[in-house]
């Protein structure tokens, strides 16, 4: 590899967070340009920062044609995490892009905001903790995991490892996959169901499945009707498998008890999203994956990735 090479990074938190990448980076010859505005680039941001870069550590910003156009010598984008449908796969390798990304990098971190998400749900723990700091002794009443039927949409490795995690709570786990992994099942005591199957019994449904044409909007009107009376949702996937109108209207008509989303159909999300207005609903700013351990493992992960393709080898996880 010849020559200074220009790395942004688009994932936060860079230097406080992966300073061992950071430094293989730059020992491997890079200058990095870092995130200075601690969420997802929008296009107009990313505009003045890509015409010279050779590599993008990315994170949830959109990489597209109009950005490929303005970056002329890139070569590579390491995704800091596992989804890709914020980067157009076909325009990359148009372009001559390489594009990786770092599965299960991130799974732990994600099952264990899910399973904390759950239990805040069906306990109301934001609620209870603004109530006790106002003064107030609000003992509402939640409800008890254990006993409960568990449906996990999708059965990759994150939602694996929440079934793993949960194994302790005395719940039953129903899971449905496109392409399910009996054995896994098995070895986890989760029974593999149908979609639908999984809306229908499940006392909570948990989203675990990837972003794609045939996904997006997978949630609807129609889907959350088939859910049980007084059920709960997560999502910690991806915004675009639900549609967000059709969740409002679940969760205020209480279709559905109550919901906890990380993810949004646009990100960063705005204030005025009509579901902020609910108070059946419990949100985090796309945070599952915002570890210390995550973001050492997956900057390590990415930063070799790049240099990599810098130095004309075949990186690792391509996509």
């Amino acid at each position: 590899m010849s020559g200074l090479k220009k790395v942004l990074v688009t994932a936060t938190n860079y230097s406080l967070l992966c300073a061992e990448a950071k430094r293989l980076l730059e020992e491997g010859g890079c200058e990095i340009i870092e995130n200075r505005v601690g969420r997802p680039h929008t296009f107009e941001e990313l505009v003045p920062l890509v015409g010279d870069i050779d590599g993008v550590v990315a994170g949830v910003d959109t990489w597209d044609e109009e950005v490929f156009k303005l970056a002329p010598k890139l070569k590579a984008i390491a995704r800091f995490g596992v989804g890709v449908d914020n980067i157009d796969l076909a325009k990359a390798k148009e372009y001559g892009v390489r594009v990786t990304n770092v599965p299960g990098g991130n799974a732990n971190a994600v099952a264990e905001l899910t399973v904390g998400l759950l239990l805040s749900l069906i306990r109301s723990l934001p609620a209870l903790h603004q109530s006790a700091r106002r003064g107030y002794w609000d003992r509402r009443v939640g409800e008890e995991l254990a006993g409960k039927t568990v449906g996990l949409l999708g059965f990759g490795n994150i939602a694996q490892m929440v079934a793993k995690k949960l194994k302790g709570f005395d719940v039953s786990i129903i899971a449905y996959d496109k392409y399910p992994n009996a054995a896994k099942a098995e070895e986890l005591g989760v029974e593999l169901v149908a979609s639908d199957e999984v809306l229908a019994r499940g006392d909570i449904v948990s989203m675990h499945l990837p972003s794609l044409k045939e996904t997006r909007h997978m949630m609807n009107d129609e889907q959350f009707a088939k859910m049980k009376p007084g059920a709960y949702f997560i999502n910690t996937a991806r915004g675009a498998l639900v549609d967000e109108r059709a969740l409002y209207r679940a969760l205020e008509k209480r279709t559905i008890a109550g919901a906890a989303i990380d993810v949004y159909e646009t990100e960063p999300v705005s204030a005025d999203n009509p579901l902020f207005q609910l108070d059946n609903i419990i949100t985090t700013p796309h945070t599952a994956a915002e570890t210390a351990e995550t973001y050492h493992r997956v900057g390590l992960v990415t930063a070799q990735a790049l240099l990599d393709v810098f130095a004309g080898k075949e990186p690792a996880n391509p996509v």
